[in-house]
């Protein structure tokens, strides 16, 4: 069977070249006689694996020498407790509530503290990022969290939100990689990596040192950033293969130009397929457009059954995932960086085709 376009929003496409490596080393990596899926965690030929991803991403991401770098487990979703498990030093936070993630980081934040939603757009159900100010921030916040990318909706920060002095915390888990991002400009940034960077299972945190070392006293030791990072990700056994792969995809982006290509190219590839969308008699795009995602064009024609018709007929064309998240419907296609450029000019294509014939 011929390779599909995969259009999923996570567990996502990889790109075919990190997958022919990986199939190549998948039962002897390079001459240690075992698969990486099989081979001891504390052994000197996957100590170098993780040295030398951990050492790719830095340089990929243009990481400063005072962030750690943790390859952790249990998704983005474990870090929503995590964060104020660590983070809350006075009990307060602020959050920005401009989707279903956010919404649910915001949910487990009020478990442990004073977590307060300073803004959300859930009036237009999440179709806009709101606009953030310092003054809306609360002087005694220990920090303010964005989720910079909403999968669901099709939604991204348009810019780095500006809160003042106030630690600012993003999950970036479907933009992560994408594009340029400055660092500095965060305390912790984290994201699951079955989205832009490995399969699922791994979960990378970014964050600033002098963060470390504030944990609640009965956090859970997996929690605590500070264990974790005086452990170098290894205080447990960790997602070996992921972070194997991510290794992978951080070698193929730099090579291929590193994340100012990345941009280049996903802008071109978000383009295209907005520019038919604004131009298109039956489809329509949902987000607004200065809240525009590059990564998830999310999309109706304005009738559920046609929206059905449309997955069904797009699946059977080499298509796949282009149903929307169940809890808004409609359509979704997920434009990552292993998504090329071809595979929006013929999802286009047959966008048009469809239209042709569903008048």
């Amino acid at each position: 069977m011929a390779r599909v376009y995969n259009f999923s929003a996570g567990p996502s496409m990889l790109p075919l070249e990190v997958l022919k490596t990986a199939q190549k080393e998948l039962i002897d990596y390079q001459n240690s006689g075992m698969s990486v899926m099989e081979m001891s965690h504390r052994s000197p030929v996957y100590d170098a694996i993780i040295k030398e991803t951990e050492a790719d991403f830095r340089k990929l991401m243009n990481i400063p020498d005072n962030y750690k770098v943790l390859f952790l487990q249990g998704g983005a979703s474990t870090q929503f407790a995590a964060i104020p498990l660590n983070l809350m030093k006075t009990g307060k936070a602020d959050y920005v509530v401009s989707g279903q993630f956010s919404g649910k980081a915001f949910k487990e934040a009020k478990k442990y503290g004073d977590a307060k939603c300073i803004a959300t757009s859930e009036d237009k159900t999440f179709s806009y990022i709101p606009e953030i100010t310092p003054d809306m921030v609360r002087e005694d916040a220990d920090y303010v969290h964005v989720c910079y990318n909403n999968t669901i909706f099709g939604t991204k920060f348009p810019e780095v939100p500006n809160v003042g002095d106030k630690v600012l915390v993003a999950d970036m888990s479907s933009c992560i990689t994408s594009e340029p991002v400055d660092v500095t400009k965060f305390g912790v940034i984290y994201a699951g990596a079955q989205k832009n960077m490995a399969p699922a299972g791994l979960t990378v945190v970014i964050i600033r040192e002098d963060l470390m070392g504030n944990a609640r006293e009965d956090i859970p030791t997996m929690l605590d950033y500070k264990t974790m990072a005086d452990n170098d990700s290894m205080y447990n056994t960790p997602p070996c293969y992921a972070i194997y792969i991510a290794g992978l995809v951080y070698k193929w982006a730099l090579k291929n130009g590193g994340l100012e290509a990345m941009k280049e190219r996903n802008e071109k590839k978000a383009n295209i397929l907005y520019n038919f969308l604004d131009n298109s008699s039956l489809f329509k795009a949902t987000a607004e457009k200065k809240s525009r995602s590059m990564m998830n064009v999310c999309f109706v024609t304005g009738d559920a059954d046609l929206d059905k018709k449309f997955c069904k007929e797009a699946a059977e064309a080499g298509f796949v995932n282009l149903k929307g998240h169940r809890s808004v419907g409609g359509m979704r296609a997920s434009i990552y960086n292993a998504m090329p450029i071809e595979g929006v000019e013929a999802l286009v294509e047959f966008m048009a085709e469809f239209e042709k014939n569903n008048k």
